[in-house]
């Protein structure tokens, strides 16, 4: 099964307005996404940039949204722990929470991927995109991908 995400700031395939990157506010988009599987227990979504030049960088991660979560709205704290219940992983620039677009040249995609599991993630310490991909590994029952682009003018 195919999860639809969108985001209300922008359309898949389209250019993440600048408030949403480096070069304005910094600020996650907001998200929304359908129904999801029957045995969904939690939600995983990672945000990544894969034209950059040094390979795939990672801007966001969540984990352990809970199973009824059918959007975020924009600008989501970078705590490693919301009020839900939900995690925010390490991203590439060495940080919790969202890191917007900031291509160095060029346009670049931003991948906002969604997944279903047939359970939480059950760790302690935060979690990179390496480490969760591993742990999630054979427990991913649907998945989406929303994309979005930008360009530093």
């Amino acid at each position: 099964m195919e999860i639809k995400i969108i985001s209300p700031a922008f359309e898949d395939g389209a250019l993440i307005p600048k408030k949403y990157t480096c070069d304005g506010k910094n600020i996650s988009p907001p998200l929304k996404w359908g129904s999801l599987p029957s045995g969904t227990e939690s939600i995983v979504i990672i945000c990544e940039d894969p034209d950059a030049p040094a390979g795939t960088w990672v801007h966001w991660i969540l984990f352990n949204l809970p199973a009824d979560c059918r959007e975020l709205a924009e600008n989501i704290p970078d705590d490693e722990t919301l009020p839900d219940g939900t995690r925010q992983g390490i991203n590439d620039f060495g940080s919790i929470g969202y890191g917007g677009p900031c291509p160095p040249w060029g346009t670049h995609r931003y991948l906002f991927k969604i997944f279903a599991l047939d359970g939480t993630i059950d760790i302690v310490h935060l979690a990179d995109k390496k480490f969760l991909i591993l742990v999630m590994e054979g427990r991913i029952i649907a998945e989406g991908c929303l994309t979005g682009k930008y360009q530093k003018k």
